[in-house]
């Protein structure tokens, strides 16, 4: 660190310029980068992915893409197979070469009374975060058409119709990241008292729009998701904001201790800027964890996760301190706050914490541990229809009539086969129990003679009594020789691929983040605590997402929307990855202030009590940056990025305040002298080392 003080102190304007001109590049390669993104959550290699794919190709459409549904008449009379084929003449205009099956075709898409059937269209997508977009545009105005025409009502309907909006412009990478960033100014406002809140907010902007950059070259090589762009934005708002604050705290603590702008730089980079150091390596280790997952749109989050620390750390130690030496005093007006970084509150906290350390310790532990227990009844899938399905509409109204004398709520996510010899396997799927229907229209033939067979469960697919019958009808295909593709067969297949290795990532996580604290620490006590009560903190976090959106509490009243009944199969990994790195943050930001205040003297107690006043407002800041950030990504109307946006929200605060507040120094001045074993010391360790 004293080496990169000294280049930094002696070419500050020779590293604002190139700053500046990576920013200018940035902004110019931002807008490029996200057009290239893809929208592919492929799985390469697993059978029900191949398959998808197959059926993609040989009929434009299905595979992987759940199908838009027609809702025709409102059960006051019987409809004729007239109607079938005038909503079929229809569809086949408004969606040009799409698949389509009507009650004419499989009695099985009729209700039960005979008056009022499904029409089944499965249109060609496009490459877009809404691939039915123009083929929904285009079947709305023609359903109000046939409704006018016929007399009875057509509802289009769907999951992806349910989650599409024609005059939606949400969603923006650059919208929510202002949004976070207009909260994280007013946080930042409240710390500082000056114009001093600015700097953190440059550095975020500066290495956000420096990631872009690289990202639009990453994106030459290999895909990218577009949901990077999210993660980017707003992981990248908050971490940099993390490593500024702690620097520029730093730095306003040694002005106001008398030293010089240039000695407050070296000094911070030497005490804070080793904490940004190594909190930086951590997080890009646990995010780059995800490059291992054999999935390409995980391991592009990957990518990007690696990068958006390594960003942040190096813009904190070479912009932030250039701009301290150049604008700091000047932005250092109106100077309404203290330069002293100790909380009274916090000093209070830590002298309590500190005091009553076995009873704080047990009762933080207690609390995480009831916060955890609904994880264990985590179940990995898609949200239900019910979830998807909120409001009074019509659209919303006509999929939950699926259930009971409808088809079967699970003909929003049929199961799809390719066989050669429907004859074969469609007496034996119709005998199964839990099968709602079966729909096999002749024209839904290849060039080269295979058939797609659909076929959908009673109870929706995505909850757990449809999924089991999901899994015995794939059982049932693949022994008669078939392939099987479709939602709920390409899901079970990513459960299996990704957490099937989750186990040997966790361990080469763990393992190479206990090395990196461990020699940031000099500790070998430490680091053994930090990652247990990430484990603890992780489960709290997950137990909370489980209970609102499985669960169902609350769920209406935060986002107007029925539980999910499950968690998206993809989100769990990628809240492990984040909320870890990020955890992982504070954690080394208030071991680092412990251990520093250890080394200068104080006893272990006097030294939490110490790190606890330094770093509980910075850490409370920091975490309710990100939280902001997070509920900005929550207004996202996609119900999985609202599952995303709350496990991270939730899991920052909970790790802020009951673990990083309570827990970790009540555990810290309970194991007193052992928490500064480290059998490595031979000689003493200066800040230089």
């Amino acid at each position: 660190m004293t080496t990169l003080s000294r280049l930094v102190i002696a070419r500050r304007w020779w590293v604002v310029g190139l700053w500046v001109a990576l920013t200018a590049f940035g902004a110019f390669a931002a807008p490029k980068a996200t057009e290239r993104l893809t929208f592919d959550f492929g799985l390469p290699g697993q059978p029900a992915y191949e398959t998808n794919v197959d059926i993609l190709e040989a009929f434009g459409s299905g595979g992987n893409g759940a199908p838009v549904l027609l809702v025709v008449g409102d059960g006051t009379r019987e409809l004729p197979d007239q109607t079938a084929g005038a909503v079929a003449e229809t569809v086949a205009r408004a969606a040009p070469k799409a698949r389509i099956a009507t009650w004419a075709d499989d009695p099985d898409l009729l209700f039960a009374d005979g008056k009022t059937g499904v029409v089944l269209v499965y249109p060609v997508p496009v490459a877009s975060d809404q691939p039915y977009a123009p083929a929904l545009s285009a079947l709305r105005p023609a359903a109000e058409q046939l409704t006018a025409e016929l007399g009875t009502p057509v509802v289009v309907t769907g999951r992806d119709a349910l989650n599409f909006e024609e005059d939606d412009t949400s969603g923006s990478a650059l919208a929510e990241t202002l949004a976070g960033g207009i909260g994280a100014a007013v946080v930042l406002t409240l710390v500082f008292g000056s114009f001093l809140a600015l700097m953190p907010l440059v550095v975020a902007a500066a290495s956000i729009l420096t990631t872009f950059a690289i990202l639009w070259g990453l994106t030459g090589l290999t895909d990218v998701s577009f949901v990077v762009q999210y993660l980017l934005a707003l992981i990248g708002l908050g971490v940099a904001i993390d490593y500024a604050l702690l620097l520029v705290t730093r730095w306003r603590e040694e002005t106001g201790n008398g030293a010089s702008p240039e000695e407050a730089v070296r000094s911070a980079m030497s005490t804070a800027g080793r904490s940004v150091l190594f909190s930086g390596i951590t997080v890009a280790v646990s995010l780059a964890a995800l490059i291992a997952v054999p999935v390409p749109f995980i391991r592009s989050v990957g990518y990007t996760g690696l990068l958006i620390p390594i960003l942040s750390v190096a813009a904190s130690l070479t912009l932030l301190p250039a701009l301290l030496l150049i604008l700091g005093q000047r932005l250092s007006w109106p100077h309404r706050r203290t330069t002293d970084p100790e909380s009274r509150l916090w000093r209070g906290v830590g002298r309590f914490v500190v005091r009553y350390r076995w009873i704080s310790a047990v009762v933080a532990a207690v609390a995480l541990i009831v916060l955890a227990l609904p994880s264990f009844g985590l179940r990995l899938g898609q949200a239900t229809n019910d979830s998807i399905a909120a409001g009074s509409g019509a659209p919303a109204a006509a999929i939950r009539v699926l259930a009971g004398d409808g088809p079967g709520a699970g003909l929003s996510a049929p199961v799809e086969i390719l066989t050669d010899s429907p004859e074969s396997l469609l007496p034996r799927l119709r005998m199964m129990d839990g099968v709602g229907g079966v729909a096999s229209p002749g024209q839904w033939r290849s060039a080269n003679g295979e058939y797609v067979v659909d076929v959908w469960t009673q109870d929706d697919a995505n909850s757990r009594s449809g999924a089991a019958v999901a899994a015995e009808i794939r059982d049932v295909a693949e022994g008669l020789g078939a392939r099987v593709g479709g939602i709920p067969a390409q899901d079970e297949d990513f459960i299996s691929s990704v957490y099937g290795s989750a186990g040997w990532i966790l361990v080469a996580i763990v393992v190479v983040t206990f090395v990196l604290l461990a020699a940031a620490l000099r500790s070998i006590v430490l680091p053994a605590k930090a990652l247990l009560l990430n484990v603890i903190s992780l489960g709290a976090a997950f137990g909370v997402t489980v209970w609102i959106w499985q669960g169902g509490h609350g769920t209406e009243l935060l986002f107007d929307r029925q539980p999910s009944g499950a968690v998206t199969v993809w989100i769990p990994i990628a809240i492990f990855a984040f909320l870890f790195g990020l955890s992982m943050d504070y954690e080394v930001f208030l071991l680092s202030r412990i251990k520093e205040e250890h080394d200068a003297g104080h006893s272990t107690d006097e030294a939490t009590v110490h790190g606890v006043a330094r770093t509980g407002r910075l850490v409370t800041s920091a975490a309710l940056i990100l939280f902001l950030a997070f509920v900005s990504l929550s207004q996202i109307p996609t119900a999985d990025v609202k599952i995303l946006a709350t496990g991270l929200a939730l899991g920052i605060i909970i790790d802020a305040t009951v673990v990083r507040g309570v827990l970790a120094p009540a555990l810290v001045a309970a194991l007193g002298p052992a928490n500064w074993w480290w059998p490595f010391r031979h000689r003493k360790v200066t800040s230089d080392d």
